[in-house]
């Protein structure tokens, strides 16, 4: 356990001590309404081409017969014509035509067609993270914060009576973090609760930045990291609550505009939309990684974890460990023709579309294919079990894609 020197300790337990006499500040203001946006005619997702390879050294190419030819990409209807089109594929909901109106904006502002099937994969994970409910009740949040900040008490070696005394003065809203902590029904509420918690106790950025466990929000449960890494390719097109992409995350039009986003804006090759389903919830191109991982461990002739994740990762970016898909893939490098930095180079693309076309990709599944003596499947359900503070039940990513699809195809039948 670490603990902080004393003068350091006494130093906190005097400012957290001068935070009794401090005063509330104002309440968190009101976004601006939504104005909608025209569509933008584009291809269907499916069909849209994905983004060139990174040029890549000539190898010897292997006498191996060729990979069979992939499915065709189906044939989809032509874009919906606005709000009210959508409308009619919503199931019963509460206000379907807000729910409709941003939703169609938000493919307008993707420049993704606005299909009967696109909408429908939107409209099935709406209904599964959130019931189409805009800020939803979560159970146990507030037994959630307090092991949290428990946590962080015993880390820092705080004092609980110095704490205790400091959350029991008045926030930001007027009534004491205690208050709120246990009062606390919705993502939103709690998030608000950590960002003033944060801004406004001594030491509060020591303690509690980047610890708010909750990582998914909004009616689509969008990762809050993925809104970052997004907007750093691609400008969000509204103007920002309190200039914070996190409370945007947890708003209907900015939960919206980024779950579709994360949905839909990449080429995925896959013969069905489950798999789609299934790398919402586990991360871009892991049911084709994870075929990828079941191919490799029939050549290789050993187990591995079929999640889709061909490297370890630290803090979403890849780390020095190797992976159990290096160890089964190195002895193979002579009868790929590649060296460890060549199979190093190749799986750095797994969690883009190019990875497909490199040429460790290839010619494993040429070297399987010739072993088995018939095609391999290029996309299969990643084996993940979820876990989350929010989750109190066994779950898995293949539950979620199930569950999602049976929503999908009941809004197709509504149209």
């Amino acid at each position: 356990m670490m603990r902080l020197a004393t003068p350091l300790r006494l130093l906190i337990a005097a400012s957290l001590a001068a935070l009794l006499g401090a005063c509330a500040s104002t309440g968190r203001p009101v976004s601006p309404p939504v104005s909608e946006t025209p569509p933008v005619p584009a291809a269907p997702v499916s069909e849209i081409a994905p983004a060139k390879p990174p040029a890549i050294a000539p190898r010897p190419a292997l006498p191996l017969p060729p990979a069979p030819p992939r499915a065709s990409a189906p044939v989809y209807s032509k874009p919906l014509d606005g709000p009210a089109a959508v409308a009619r594929l919503l199931p019963r909901a509460p206000d379907a035509k807000s729910w409709s109106a941003e939703i169609f904006s938000a493919f307008a502002a993707l420049r993704l067609p606005a299909t009967t099937e696109n909408v429908c994969a939107a409209i099935a994970v709406i209904g599964q993270e959130s019931n189409f409910q805009a800020d939803p009740v979560v159970p146990g949040l507030s037994r959630i914060v307090w092991r949290e900040i428990e946590k962080r008490r015993v880390k820092y070696d705080i004092p609980k009576l110095v704490l205790d005394a400091a959350l029991l003065k008045s926030s930001p809203d007027g009534r004491s973090y205690k208050m709120r902590i246990n009062a606390l029904k919705t993502e939103t509420q709690m998030n608000a609760l950590f960002e003033d918690m944060i801004a406004e106790l001594p030491y509060g950025k020591t303690l509690l930045k980047d610890y708010n466990p909750i990582r998914t929000g909004g009616p689509m449960q969008v990762s809050v990291e993925f809104v970052h890494a997004r907007v750093r390719e691609k400008p969000y097109p509204y103007p920002l609550k309190n200039g914070s992409l996190r409370d945007e995350v947890f708003t209907r039009r900015g939960g919206v505009y980024f779950g579709i986003a994360d949905l839909l804006d990449y080429p995925a090759p896959y013969t069905r939309p489950i798999y789609r389903f299934a790398d919402y919830n586990a991360g871009r191109y892991s049911s084709r990684n994870a075929a990828f991982q079941a191919a490799l461990a029939k050549l290789a002739g050993r187990a591995l974890s079929l999640d889709g994740d061909l490297l370890r990762y630290r803090d979403g970016l890849p780390s020095s460990e190797t992976s159990l898909t290096q160890r089964a893939l190195y002895p193979l490098a002579g009868r790929l023709h590649l060296s460890h930095a060549d199979i190093l180079r190749d799986l750095r693309l797994e969690k883009s579309a190019a990875f497909a076309q490199t040429p460790l990709y290839q010619r494993l599944f040429a070297l399987a294919e010739h072993a088995a003596g018939k095609p391999l499947p290029r996309e299969t359900m990643p084996r993940i079990d979820l876990k989350s503070p929010k989750i109190h039940r066994h779950l898995t990513t293949e539950w979620f894609a199930r569950r999602v699809d049976m929503r999908y195809q009941t809004c197709l039948k509504r149209q």
